[in-house]
């Protein structure tokens, strides 16, 4: 082919090609954007449980928390704790005579906090018991000390003398978010260092479990298996840091059936702290009685929105009242904490002490506002309560026989003995008295005589109570020492 043929068919395609392009310009928007369309990612489910789009390895963090969990054993040697058997006793009488009665073993766990050997449990693994024995994941075995102890979210705190403990990091329980995996550490059946994995199922959970007025109860829900003997132990994230006390299965059978309640390490913190530092618990209150928002209050009060904690009630002088808070305001937000239920409101309170300042977010007639309130104790001001517990009575207590139970008619109560100088004494009490009640709280053991004197809110003390020679006799006193 000729030169002149490739240059004239040349010629020929670059004319086409300029026609082609003035016709597009022509016809077509000039200003016309180009899109790019994104495929949205595709999320699989995982049909196998075992499967997970994200794995979450929890070897870690199980591995480091067993070293901080003990076991903790108790020992109960008082009769009072011992079943009778009442067939033997109709034909033979009393069934305490002519044997030596064992001891009576319980079983829990505890979470070593600090290096020097302070160790947090639950109140009930320990409660009324004679001796406590914690034995830690390396078969070392300690007798513990109990600092002290609250009834109200049932815990308490025991010291080992031993230094250079694996203390287990304390984590945030308000950052725990649903869904997030956890583990229970504890000793289930006695079986040591066990562990099993959950999710967090729900939050500040109220299950009516510790059974007192005074009690805070925001439990975690997790389904992580919890058994008897895990009570008192760690619920952990995935970084092994500590997040709750396991405390409360949901069961009809005693044993685990789909969820278990941890206490948020954030209470376990304040407990902690003022037990060791004052012995008891410095309890804040807001000083007012409410509800949580739902559909039917929200429409009967005329609310525009189902959110917050209701004011049903505002007590005279108390936080809420001095604060200027009112009966029909509706708490949303504590120091920046959304609140949407009682017991998350409860919860909130009892990370602080009396004197603490919180901002409060309220709204009155539908309008928002914002509060700085004080806190304030069950008295009503700042100080810093000491009741000393049982001590201030100035006696020891000693179980009633079933003699006389029957004898007297009744079927509970603590009799005063080595009575000396004290509350029971200035008022007159004589040794020998049984007490069975106090204030509203019956009493049957030593534990209830500590409750009730932790649960008075204005100091005053009413005990009920009979004679041995069947005289019934009522006493009140003050109970307030110091502040």
């Amino acid at each position: 082919m000729s030169m002149k043929k490739i240059l004239g068919s040349f010629l020929v395609a670059l004319f086409g090609g300029i026609v082609a392009l003035g016709t597009y310009i022509m016809f077509f928007d000039r200003d016309e954007k180009i899109y790019t369309v994104q495929e949205k990612p595709i999320i699989k489910l995982a049909n196998n449980p075992t499967e997970s789009p994200q794995q979450v390895d929890l070897t870690q963090a199980a591995e480091y928390s067993v070293k901080t969990v003990v076991h903790v054993k108790t020992l109960y040697d008082r009769n009072e704790n011992q079943k009778q058997n009442p067939l033997y006793d109709f034909f033979f009488g009393n069934s305490g005579r002519g044997y030596q009665q064992q001891p009576v073993l319980g079983s829990g766990s505890g979470v070593i906090l600090s290096e020097d050997g302070y160790i947090v449990t639950n109140n009930h693994v320990v409660k009324g018991s004679d001796r406590i024995n914690v034995v830690l994941s390396d078969k070392r075995s300690y007798d513990a000390k109990l600092i002290g102890q609250d009834p109200f979210t049932d815990l308490a705190l025991l010291k080992i003398d031993e230094e250079d403990l694996p203390a287990i990091d304390l984590g945030n329980s308000d950052d725990v978010r649903l869904g997030e995996w956890v583990l229970a550490v504890g000793n289930p059946f006695n079986l040591t260092s066990t562990v099993t994995a959950g999710i967090i199922s729900a939050k500040a959970r109220t299950l009516g479990v510790i059974g007192s007025r005074m009690s805070i109860e925001a439990f975690l829900q997790t389904d992580a298996a919890v058994n008897p003997g895990n009570s008192g132990g760690a619920l952990v994230n995935s970084r092994g840091q500590l997040v709750g006390i396991n405390t409360a299965i949901e069961s009809r059978t005693g044993s685990y059936s789909g969820y278990s309640f941890a206490i948020p390490v954030n209470i376990v913190k304040k407990v902690v702290t003022d037990l060791k530092q004052y012995g008891e618990v410095q309890r804040a209150f807001l000083g007012v009685s409410i509800n949580t928002v739902d559909a039917y209050l929200a429409e009967k009060v005329g609310l525009d929105k189902i959110e917050g904690v209701y004011i049903a009630d505002v007590n005279e002088g108390g936080a809420a009242d001095r604060a200027g808070i009112r009966s029909g305001d509706v708490i949303l937000k504590m120091n920046g904490k959304h609140v949407n239920s009682s017991s998350q409101l409860q919860e909130q309170v009892s990370m602080y002490k009396p004197g603490d300042k919180v901002d409060v977010l309220i709204k009155r007639d539908n309008k928002k506002k914002q509060i700085e309130l004080v806190l304030r104790n069950k008295l009503g001001d700042t100080g810093v309560i000491r009741t000393k517990g049982i001590n201030i009575l100035g006696a020891d207590f000693v179980p009633i026989t079933r003699e006389e139970k029957y004898k007297l008619q009744i079927s509970r109560g603590m009799k005063v003995k080595n009575l000396r100088s004290g509350k029971l004494r200035s008022e007159g009490v004589k040794e020998g008295f049984i007490i069975f009640k106090i204030n509203n709280t019956p009493i049957r053991n030593v534990e209830d005589i500590t409750t009730a004197l932790q649960e008075n809110q204005n100091g005053g003390v009413f005990i009920s109570g009979i004679y041995p020679n069947g005289r019934v006799a009522y006493y009140a006193f003050s109970l307030n020492e110091e502040k």
